[in-house]
């Protein structure tokens, strides 16, 4: 996955001078910085370009991260596990409901700032690799949904894993809309509450039937 530090001759860095060590962790944090800022701005940016925004060569780029998927599987791992925190701050005490909203607020919010870092990794990896980042995040949204389940704000009769699949699709699905120019990232928190609130909401009792 991530970050593998190579020695410079072709070793496993076993015996390797500790400023050599040290001068890798700082190329491989340069690396990730760069790549994270470069791909943020244009999806498509090239291995040189990332390499030249780092301050390091083709050749010290390519002994860290020997492809480019595996530069964004680093870059987005760092990503997700900041945003994990991030989230792990957002207060979701009080009415699910409410809760709910924040937490899309403060989940836009990450995935505005990295939509275009998430393109870029849709590029490149699996489908199912790029829904892994999201488990943590997703736990915390699964947790939600059982307890506004349990105080009868959100509906029981679909699976748990479905509803934060629902999340899943349609905060992402937004960040896809804008990418196409079909909303605005203004207006995207309150298009994916209007929907997520509807469809976790209890269904309404069926009417009694008209008497004839």
């Amino acid at each position: 996955m991530a970050a593998t530090t190579k020695a410079a001759d072709g070793g496993d860095g076993a015996g390797r001078p500790r400023g050599s060590r040290a001068d890798a962790q700082r190329n491989v944090g340069a690396i990730l910085d760069a790549a994270r800022e470069c791909l943020s701005v244009d999806p498509t940016a090239s291995m040189q370009e990332v390499a030249r925004a780092a301050g390091v060569g083709r050749v010290t780029l390519y002994s860290h991260f020997g492809s480019r998927a595996e530069l964004l599987d680093a870059v987005f791992t760092r990503v997700m596990a900041d945003a994990d925190r991030a989230l792990a701050d957002v207060d979701l005490t009080g009415d699910e409901r409410a809760a709910l909203a924040r937490l899309v607020r403060s989940s836009w919010r990450i995935v505005e700032q990295f939509r275009l870092l998430l393109f870029a990794a849709q590029l490149e990896l699996p489908a199912d690799r790029i829904r892994e980042y999201h488990d943590r995040p997703l736990g915390r949204v699964e947790a939600l949904i059982r307890r506004g389940r349990r105080s009868g704000v959100f509906r029981t009769d679909l699976p748990v894993s479905w509803m934060a699949s629902v999340f899943y699709g349609v905060i992402h699905g937004a960040a896809e809309e804008i990418n196409a120019g079909r909303l605005t990232a203004e207006r995207a928190p309150k298009v994916i509450i209007a929907t997520l609130l509807p469809a976790f909401a209890p269904a309404a009792p069926a009417a009694p039937a008209a008497s004839r």
